[in-house]
């Protein structure tokens, strides 16, 4: 530490090439945050233990293909089978299609098998009873500036009313929060009482999009879902059943390798970083030749002047990429109510971890070969300027 006000002055010899070295290290790291924050939300889709007892019945052809209402009571008599609840995916649109959010009718018992959200026994109570109710996660009250009591009108994209109308008003009637403050991406999803819907779409009534069973067994699921799936073997409406985890990692895998695509765009970013960086230190050292023979003629040995190249090039991939990650920390949560919370509400302690070795490394590897020229240098030659 004793020789950082040389470093310092080495940095600032030249503020201007510095000055845009660090913008582009920072941009570098920028999007280094934003990109793994991407990545992480999607990489923890299927990794949480929330669920871990609950199964997911969906028709083996497609998430799409519904399945017979006259399920429900064989399901419920499989051994280990500890309640089913059930759900349609609605797909409606508050006002403008870029206010979009997850929105599904499902059975009144459902809260009970997804036991990972939280909601007062009163409103609770209300959903069960009120045939427009509604339920909304605290994310999405927020976003909208909903209420209870509040009416919540949706259009429709995939079942019209049976009168043709194309909007289905709903009562807001309760307000869940997730339990686990990592599972808070939940609460941007309203859910609405299935009977409402089947009563008045014009089609498919009767049919179920999807089942959810909650097991008394976590160590019999799979035997329990291979029960499940035996029931409508050799049918029209053949059902695949697997974890929630499994249905997760399924899911986010079919919109692509997020890890592959953030791993590579980051790789191209930090290898043109590299070319440039290692120029600027290159044309710096070959700048201070001098002095380097002058610290070497006063007493610097070899190694101390390595040190100092080799510091003051992780010092200026540092200082840009601490900038970076730290504006990326203010970025993501902004993300992340934009897209409510299907993004982290912030830069996770790993990507910081991930991105300080990077820095480190990157420093290492630019500074480098015009440290290995300042430490070989030899102090005639420097000072007659051959």
């Amino acid at each position: 530490m004793k020789y950082l006000h040389l470093v310092w002055a080495a940095l600032m010899r030249r503020k201007a090439r510095t000055g845009f070295t660090l913008v582009s290290v920072l941009t570098a790291f920028l999007l280094f945050g934003l990109l793994d924050s991407v990545r992480t939300a999607f990489g923890d889709a299927g990794s949480t233990v929330s669920g871990v007892n609950r199964l997911l019945v969906m028709s083996r052809i497609s998430m799409t293909v519904s399945l017979p209402q006259s399920l429900l009571p064989r399901i419920e008599a499989v051994p280990g089978v500890a309640e089913v609840a059930y759900g349609n995916w609605f797909g409606g649109i508050y006002q403008d299609p870029k206010n979009f959010f997850p929105n599904e009718a499902v059975s009144e018992n459902f809260l009970d098998v997804f036991d990972d959200y939280e909601m007062p026994t009163e409103q609770r109570e209300a959903f069960r009873n009120t045939r427009t109710g509604a339920i909304i996660g605290a994310e999405l009250a927020q976003r909208f500036g909903w209420k209870i009591g509040d009416k919540i009108p949706l259009q429709a994209t995939i079942y019209p009313q049976r009168d043709g109308s194309n909007t289905w008003t709903f009562d807001l009637v309760g307000i869940f929060h997730a339990r686990d403050r990592k599972d808070k991406n939940r609460e941007s999803i309203m859910f609405f009482n299935w009977k409402y819907l089947d009563e008045n779409r014009p089609f498919d009534r009767g049919r179920i999009g999807f089942y959810a069973v909650k097991v008394a067994d976590v160590d019999q699921a799979d035997q329990v879902a291979h029960a499940i799936d035996a029931i409508s073997a050799n049918s029209d409406h053949e059902t695949k059943t697997q974890s929630e985890n499994a249905f997760n990692r399924a899911f986010v895998s079919q919109f692509a390798d997020i890890g592959l695509i953030v791993g590579g765009i980051m790789s191209a970013v930090f290898f043109t970083l590299i070319l440039l960086t290692g120029n600027t230190m290159a044309q710096a050292v070959r700048e201070r030749i001098p002095e380097l023979a002058v610290l070497k003629t006063i007493g610097f040995s070899n190694r101390s002047v390595l040190g100092l190249v080799l510091a003051e090039s992780v010092l200026l991939i540092l200082l840009g990429g601490l900038l970076g990650i730290g504006l990326a920390a203010l970025i993501v949560p902004a993300m992340s109510s934009e897209v409510g919370g299907l993004l982290p509400d912030q830069v996770r302690l790993g990507t910081w971890s991930l991105g300080l070795a990077l820095m480190v490394g990157i420093g290492l590897v630019v500074g480098a070969l015009p440290a290995l020229r300042g430490m070989r240098l030899r102090i005639v030659d420097a000072l007659a300027g051959r």
